[in-house]
């Protein structure tokens, strides 16, 4: 991996903790709002709840970062497939080029003579 490659990726994990941090924060001052609302509460179970809610909320960012990536991945392949498709047909394109350009040189060259 040269430097740019580990430049790449060190700015998509970068931009992925970012992610999932700020959902967290969000996840943390809805269910703090939520807690406060509820009188009947203990802080014991207030506890609870942050917890819990902020377990499922790590865990849905972490399924869409994953499906993201997922999903970036599926499409590079199919680039990477469309691409060398297209140039295998370049190259027998230029293949085929290059023999008609040959034939007709070495036809031309004939009749000269």
């Amino acid at each position: 991996m040269d430097e740019s490659e580990e430049a790449e990726r060190g700015l998509t994990d970068i931009e992925t903790f970012l992610y999932r941090e700020a959902h967290l924060r969000a996840a943390h001052r809805r269910v703090a709002d939520f807690t406060a609302r509820e009188p009947g509460l203990t802080q014991e179970q207030k506890t609870d709840i942050e917890r819990w809610y902020l377990e499922e909320q790590a865990y849905v960012a972490r399924m869409v970062t994953e499906h993201t990536a997922d999903s970036i991945s599926e499409v590079e392949e199919q680039h990477r497939v469309r691409l060398g498709r297209w140039l295998r047909g370049t190259l027998t394109a230029m293949t085929l080029i290059t023999v008609v350009m040959i034939g007709l040189c070495v036809v031309i060259l004939e009749s000269s003579r």
